[in-house]
């Protein structure tokens, strides 16, 4: 199938084993840190707190976690090497821009026609996170990460999808999204990415699982794109019995083969802090799915075949870059 980059190196992508496709392991942002750390961040309890959690999810059967915390949402390689080096999970590294409307100064007078007219630095940093490594780190990202919301295409997510498109190309690595399920934003993701030479069977569109629409979803897996059912636990958008009926009503109508299971979840955020999701979105953890939503779906009826299929074979066919 071809060789998958991890924080430790590359893996065939058949021995990835069972992977949680869209997580993060630390989201922060950099100049708050730096100038007002948030009360609750403690990092190297936080990088305790991940090794144990992955520990956790190992001896629950997972494998490989995908971590998409990219530009934007505070990514911090060297950080998450610390853990990776002692965690018997796999870790993915990820590259991409994380904003739904506009990028921060230097990309206004960087770039084509700008100021400092030159070719779009965010191609380069894409690739060169791809094939060289993370600042410094040597880790080489496995996935690129895009992001429509509310805002649509404005002009910097544009850009920023246009470059993941070019450096796809470039590289064969696969690209995932936001989406503002909603607005049913996969649908022009899908057709601008088509545009730009990417096919849909190398694209997951994140955050279908937000949505109930079994037409939208359907519309998206014919086109061929997989569904990131991948926000189990945050209650605060979808309720979980809600999104396990959506799952388990397109098993019926046979996309086993489009969808992957995940939760978008992280062992810290400081966009959504320890102290608040233990009152408001207990479930929102990376264990969440095979201690309750598996059994949800086996209960509800899904086969073996088909958690086996969401869980191991899909993440391991997207994950292999061609």
């Amino acid at each position: 199938m071809g060789e998958v980059q991890t924080f430790r190196g590359p893996v065939e992508a058949s021995d990835l084993g069972v992977t949680l496709i869209h997580e993060h392991v630390f989201v922060g942002h950099p100049e708050l840190d730096l100038n007002f750390p948030h009360p609750e961040w403690d990092e190297a309890a936080a990088v305790e707190s991940a090794v144990a959690g992955l520990d956790r999810l190992f001896d629950l059967g997972v494998r490989t976690v995908v971590d998409l915390t990219v530009l934007g949402l505070g990514r911090d390689v060297a950080r998450v090497s610390q853990v990776a080096a002692r965690s018997r999970v796999q870790l993915v590294a990820s590259t991409g821009y994380y904003t739904a409307d506009v990028l921060p100064p230097y990309f206004h007078t960087h770039g084509p026609g700008l100021l400092i007219d030159r070719p779009d630095p965010l191609v380069e940093i894409f690739v060169a996170d791809i094939e060289d490594g993370i600042a410094g780190t040597g880790v080489r990202a496995g996935m690129l990460k895009v992001v429509t919301d509310r805002a649509g295409f404005t002009p910097d997510v544009t850009r920023v999808m246009t470059a993941a498109a070019v450096a796809h190309q470039q590289t064969g690595v696969p690209i995932t999204t936001h989406t503002h399920a909603p607005s049913q934003s996969g649908r022009d993701q899908l057709a601008f990415l088509g545009r730009h030479g990417v096919e849909p069977d190398r694209i997951i569109v994140g955050h279908c699982g937000d949505s109930e629409d079994l037409s939208y979803l359907r519309e998206l897996a014919d086109a061929g794109a997989t569904l990131g059912m991948d926000r189990f636990g945050m209650e605060h958008v979808l309720d979980d019995e809600s999104r396990v009926r959506t799952v388990l009503a397109l098993l019926d109508l046979g996309y086993a083969d489009r969808m992957v299971l995940s939760h978008d979840a992280a062992f810290f955020s400081r966009v959504t802090p320890p102290s608040w999701r233990a009152v408001h979105v207990p479930n929102w953890h990376m264990e969440n799915l095979h201690r309750r939503i598996v059994p949800m779906l086996r209960e509800g009826g899904a086969a073996e075949d088909d958690l086996h299929q969401m869980l191991v074979v899909n993440p391991a066919r997207l994950l292999a870059p061609h």
